[in-house]
């Protein structure tokens, strides 16, 4: 594994700051009193991983910043209140020197094999989609060191965008279809829903090539409040047909007044009251076994928001995983 051009750094105790309510009688945590460094034999837990790279953000000529998001989303997590006694980690972050992103997706993917191997939960904080391709291969080497039949990972993923361009290089916009051929060269199936896709955001080109490769997908259109039922129905059959759930965020699915600190901010988006049902479901099927965040862009957000609402889901997942 080339890991040239990348670094990792560990646990940081001036990220890990907040109020602490000690007059409170009953369990009053925040998530800065809770989190841990990685140590090894550590008990199975949440284990954040952050991808400080923003080298396909880049490369896909978006805007770039999506590097400083794990430290900004760490910030906005600490003072989060803890919804139940989870065992919380920190394993650091896997930074991209330059523009060696396949260097760090393949660090990344080694990381997350190693939590995913001794136990653990994942939760990937990024840095640009281009996280997508190091979490699903972390995933199905973890998997693949179990023995037995092609693991049948499905992979659900909130998103404005199919992400599954074609390029000379990897970038932000082409995870998707390099999990896709890496699929085809291991004789794995290839199981990928995207919800929350923008007809106006994605060429036919794209809508074509999803089609052909068995994609599933609902558009933001399809995900107002008054159809959750039926996108619940639609998630629930997903989920049934496949043994292992990786679930991805990317926060440009949400409105943009909701999430502005992106590169590519949505038009129109899925609301919260939508998005969440949906992932409490994922979590319920008790096949998570990783999960990630991407795109959050401290240098574009507004008031924060995009860091509060990022902090939100990944307490969420963390909660639901581990109730």
């Amino acid at each position: 594994m080339n890991t040239e051009g990348t670094r990792h750094t560990g646990f940081d105790d001036a990220i890990w700051q907040g109020r602490e309510d000690t007059h409170e009688a009953h369990f009053s945590q925040r998530w800065h009193e809770a989190v841990q460094p990685m140590a090894e034999g550590a008990r199975a837990g949440v284990a954040l991983l952050g991808f400080a790279c923003d080298a396909g953000v880049r490369r896909n000529l978006g805007r770039p910043g999506a590097a400083a998001g794990p430290q900004a989303l760490r910030r906005m997590l600490a003072n989060v209140a803890l919804a139940n006694a989870s065992v919380l980690y920190d394993a650091g972050d896997i930074h991209c020197d330059g523009d060696a992103l396949e260097a760090a997706q393949a660090r990344y993917a080694g990381e997350i094999a190693k939590l995913i191997e001794l136990g653990h939960l994942p939760i990937g904080l990024g840095g640009g989609h281009e996280i997508a391709f190091g979490s699903f291969i972390g995933l199905a080497t973890a998997l693949a060191k179990q023995g037995g039949e092609p693991p049948r990972i499905g992979i659900l993923n909130f998103d404005a965008h199919f992400d599954l361009r074609s390029a000379e290089r990897a970038t932000s916009g082409t995870p998707f279809r390099q999990i896709a051929e890496h699929c085809a060269l291991h004789g794995m199936p290839f199981e990928y829903a995207a919800y929350g896709i923008s007809r106006f955001a994605n060429t036919a080109a794209l809508f074509e090539r999803a089609k052909k490769l068995g994609v599933r997908w609902l558009l933001d259109e399809e995900l107002g409040a008054p159809k959750l039922d039926a996108a619940l129905a639609s998630l629930r059959g997903f989920l049934a047909g496949v043994d292992h759930l990786y679930l991805t965020i990317c926060l440009d699915v949400l409105p943009p007044e909701l999430a502005p600190g992106v590169s590519a901010p949505s038009a129109r988006g899925v609301a919260l009251e939508v998005i969440e049902p949906l992932i409490d479901a994922a979590l319920a099927s008790g096949k998570l076994r990783i999960a990630d965040i991407a795109e959050l862009n401290p240098q574009l957000d507004i008031d924060q928001r995009s860091a509060r609402v990022a902090a939100r889901l990944v307490a969420r997942i963390a909660a639901g995983a581990h109730p």
